[in-house]
């Protein structure tokens, strides 16, 4: 199981929350993902054989939160 944390800009809103725990919560191979909403980070755990840490980033981003930085291991 590959782990990616992604640093956003500040969220300002609990509907952000939602908004990116349900679009990467269906995303296929990801097994959990969080929102620290106090950090502006998301934790995503994944199978790295079906989705990479790179389309994970670029749904967050596609929803309108510009990822900063990233951390996949």
């Amino acid at each position: 199981m590959a782990k990616a944390i992604y640093q956003l800009d500040p969220l300002t809103c609990p509907s952000c929350i939602k908004k990116i725990e349900t679009t990467l919560n269906k995303t296929a191979g990801v097994e959990s993902a969080k929102v620290l909403f106090s950090l502006s980070k998301v934790k995503v755990e994944f199978d790295g054989s079906k989705v990479n840490g790179k389309e994970l980033e670029m749904k967050i981003t596609k929803l309108g939160y510009p990822v900063l930085s990233s951390k996949v291991s």
